[in-house]
């Protein structure tokens, strides 16, 4: 049986399952749940004993839903989203990635919203209807998004869409205007730590990596889990970046490096016009920089942000990015 929902997805379940309509896009930051709450509503509509609260877990549906057998459900996907998350690909795109012809995609590509097309239109292997799941969203392009609207608007009897995402601005709008909107609201500061606590963290390091992720717990248990740094680490980042000391970096992917960076930017700009930090805790920040040149390095960061996955050499470019902070930090108001 698939692990138990968090508080603030279990209530929004509830609601959705007693609402109507075909299309439902699930908006809201990342971090906060969207995807499992997007499995948690496709599992639901599939079940053959659905409860208020959710899928039964214990019918033959839901027992395919876990193992990703079902038939009725269709995952509309990146790729690279799907091999990090254990759901199988096609054996003609697993060759094509084994034989290393091409990486796997970010975005979800127009052959997959074919195939979906195709799905919608087979003979649904069970009583209660076919589902497709489409995470996040914003990664289809225009000729993807296209090539699923006609579906989306008029899917055929028994078929829904759940749809995802965190960015609905980059949505086309006939996507949006197709589907009922449901926005996920995140939980309380204490039912975080609650939820981290339970899944393994200490209460003082659930507290660190809460603030590091911007309150999102989903984030901060990705933190804690597979970042590789220690809270100790983490505390230390600021000042040692200010110090031009790379070291606590070196074990993170170029992206993961830019979005620390960004994190640890926003604060200091925070700082320098008399806030407080929202990634950091202020006291583990430095002394305020100079507001014009913390502005130019957070330009340049989103610049770096949009080329941090290609084939650079990383330890070249972590010294030019730890550069550019220390340059921007040292800056005087």
């Amino acid at each position: 049986m698939s692990e138990a929902l968090a508080p603030w997805i279990e209530r929004p379940l509830r609601e959705l399952l007693k609402q109507v309509g075909h299309a439902w896009l699930i908006l809201g930051p990342s971090g906060l749940g969207q995807f499992e709450l997007a499995r948690a509503l496709s599992k639901a509509w599939l079940c053959e004993a659905v409860t208020p609260a959710g899928a039964c877990g214990l019918c033959p549906s839901c027992h395919t839903f876990e193992s990703q057998t079902n038939p009725d459900l269709f995952n509309l996907m990146p790729e690279e989203f799907m091999l990090d998350h254990g759901y199988t690909l096609s054996e003609k795109v697993q060759k094509e990635l084994d034989d290393k012809k091409r990486k796997p995609s970010r975005e979800i590509k127009v052959e997959q919203a074919r195939d979906l097309i195709e799905f919608s239109q087979l003979t649904r292997s069970g009583s209660i209807g076919k589902v497709a799941l489409v995470h996040p969203a914003e990664r289809m392009n225009t000729i993807t998004a296209n090539t699923i609207l006609k579906t989306l608007e008029e899917p055929p009897e028994g078929f829904r869409f759940v749809l995802t995402t965190h960015a609905v601005h980059e949505l086309l709008p006939t996507i949006r205007s197709r589907c009922q909107s449901f926005t996920l609201t995140g939980p309380s500061h204490e039912e975080s730590l609650t939820w981290l606590h339970q899944r393994g963290l200490p209460e003082a390091e659930a507290s660190v990596w809460l603030k590091a992720a911007g309150g999102r717990p989903q984030n901060a248990l990705d933190l804690a889990q597979h970042s590789g740094l220690g809270v100790k680490d983490w505390v230390k980042i600021p000042k040692s970046v200010a110090a031009g000391d790379i070291s606590m970096l070196t074990q993170l992917q170029s992206s993961e490096v830019v979005d620390v960076l960004q994190k640890l930017c926003h604060d200091m700009l925070a700082l320098s016009v008399g806030g407080e930090g929202v990634f950091f805790d202020t006291q583990c920040l430095p002394k305020p920089g100079n507001f014009r040149a913390l502005s130019d390095w957070s330009r340049d960061l989103m610049q770096s942000a949009q080329t941090a996955d290609h084939p650079f050499n990383k330890g070249l470019m972590l010294e030019a990015l730890v550069s550019q902070a220390k340059i921007a930090m040292m800056q005087v108001p």
